[in-house]
């Protein structure tokens, strides 16, 4: 084993953190900044999409792969960082993924071909990949376990207003000129938050030397990334091509866990599934994994009916839905004290029951139904998942001993991406079906197209109810990794 020579022990950070009650360590406040900026950057281009396919000539299902390369990129590397934030240090972890990050954005700048601006995106996703792993594994090492749930309401904050302020923020520079103004706004932010880091930022905890397993690597990138790709497409194609992308992705992705299993015995697998031996991490990857089939599903489907039934811009759209992300990353911090004090199930189980709740309003929702109404009901919606995100991520990661933090940070984040692209298909085929049925009916096709989201927002708050039934398997109050069922 190695260290690093400015490594800092964890006990020793845990008994700082024990003296400092109400402070959040200056690392931490350094990681969240470079998440905001790196998750910003996922839903900035939104916006931009007209621009770009008159400047390279390119139809709105290619100008698509911009957001569709970021997403792939991101379910193939998530699954290596729990091995690679094991074998380098903290700054060294931090320096390649905002230099990658940053090199990314440079390239997409100045990119002249549509080609370039693709791989950019994929290099910008490659260096956001490692950032929220690398700050959550961060979190859990250096903050003390009473302190946890306000620190990572912190955390809430940043990556639930990051993505809500993305359309507005490019919406408001592209009033200014070009869709290249977006990236020469991020990148000098990225390099400031990178320069700061290097000059504040210290190491936190031991290496490991191991080999890493290519074959691993190898199932990983294509399994996860054709199985996302491939649900995410549900909807847009089909066809047995389909099909067969997410049947290669099925079976790399259970080649990959199989190995797994197998690299567990020689202690240097890629991604450490000993981590579900711990029952209540295992509750809550299963919890989270279903409220983000129901969430982010469900803000598929908002957009659409508003921009297709009620013909809003993708600004208009962009501001009526930023509250109810502004919301929720306000009150994460105010979660996490709450988590603190009394523990996670007396947060989760009133948000997944008001989750219920508001999908089900959702699912009334009416060609001219008004946008207030929306607004608010979006925003119930966005406060709920604040009282059940907060708690879990929580609560599953305090359940886990060190060594195995930076891998259950990478599987939470892996499962993340694929549940998120599983209910996505899912509501998206609900929606369709339905409409389909309902215009053979004779039904009109904007009426049919409301019909059948009403459906899909049914079968979101049908997920909500599993999320509800799973949240009363959740402890009283926070148990550490020693009170673990093993």
């Amino acid at each position: 084993m190695t260290v690093a020579t400015d490594v800092v022990d964890p006990a020793d950070f845990e008994e700082s953190a024990e003296k400092t009650t109400g402070k959040t360590p200056l690392i931490i406040k350094l990681l969240v900044a470079a998440t905001f900026v790196v998750i910003l950057n996922e839903t900035i281009m939104i916006n931009a999409m007209p621009s770009l396919m008159v400047d390279f000539e390119v139809t709105a299902r290619t100008a698509q792969w911009l957001s569709s390369i970021f997403m792939l990129t991101m379910a193939a590397v998530i699954p290596i960082t729990g091995w690679f934030l094991q074998r380098v240090t903290t700054r060294t972890a931090f320096t390649v993924a905002m230099v990658v990050f940053g090199t990314g954005t440079a390239i997409a700048g100045l990119a002249p071909t549509f080609e370039v601006l693709l791989a950019a995106r994929g290099i910008q996703a490659a260096g956001t990949a490692v950032m929220m792993p690398l700050l959550m594994t961060t979190l859990m090492q250096v903050v003390a376990e009473k302190d946890r749930g306000r620190v990572m309401g912190q955390v809430t904050l940043a990556i639930s207003v990051a993505p809500a302020l993305g359309p507005a923020i490019s919406g408001l520079i592209l009033q200014l000129g070009s869709w290249r103004l977006i990236f020469a706004f991020v990148l000098p932010v990225a390099a400031g938050v990178t320069v700061f880091g290097l000059r504040h930022l210290k190491n936190v905890g031991e290496t490991k030397v191991g080999p890493v397993s290519w074959t691993s690597v190898a199932l990983a990138g294509i399994g996860f990334s054709a199985l996302v790709y491939g649900l995410s497409e549900i909807g847009a194609r089909s066809g047995g091509q389909l099909g067969v992308i997410i049947g290669i992705g099925v079976v790399f992705v259970a080649a990959f866990v199989a190995y797994q299993l197998r690299l567990q015995s020689s202690g240097s697998p890629l991604l450490d599934l000993r981590t579900l031996k711990h029952r209540n991490y295992a509750v809550t990857l299963v919890l989270m994994s279903i409220a983000f089939m129901a969430f982010l599903g469900s803000m598929i489907l908002l957009p659409l009916y508003l921009q297709d039934i009620r013909g809003l811009s993708a600004v208009q759209t962009g501001l009526l839905v930023m509250p109810g992300g502004i919301a929720m990353g306000l009150l994460g911090p105010r979660v996490g004290r709450i988590y603190d004090l009394k523990g996670a199930r007396v947060l989760v189980i009133p948000g997944a029951i008001v989750m219920v709740a508001a999908l089900g309003a959702l699912s009334r929702i009416q060609a001219d139904t008004p946008y207030a109404l929306i607004l608010v009901v979006h925003v119930i919606l966005m406060v709920s998942l604040a009282a059940i995100f907060t708690p879990v991520f929580t609560l599953g990661l305090g359940d886990l001993t060190p060594e195995l933090y930076s891998h259950g940070s990478s599987l939470l984040g892996t499962l993340q991406q694929v549940a998120g692209a599983v209910g996505t298909a899912a509501l998206i085929v609900i929606l369709e079906n339905r409409s389909s049925a309902l215009v053979e009916r004779g039904s009109e096709a904007d009426a049919a197209f409301v019909g059948g989201l009403q459906w899909a927002f049914i079968a979101g708050a049908v997920l909500g109810v599993i999320v509800v039934a799973l949240s009363l398997l959740l402890p009283p109050k926070q148990e550490g990794a020693a009170a673990s069922v093993h």
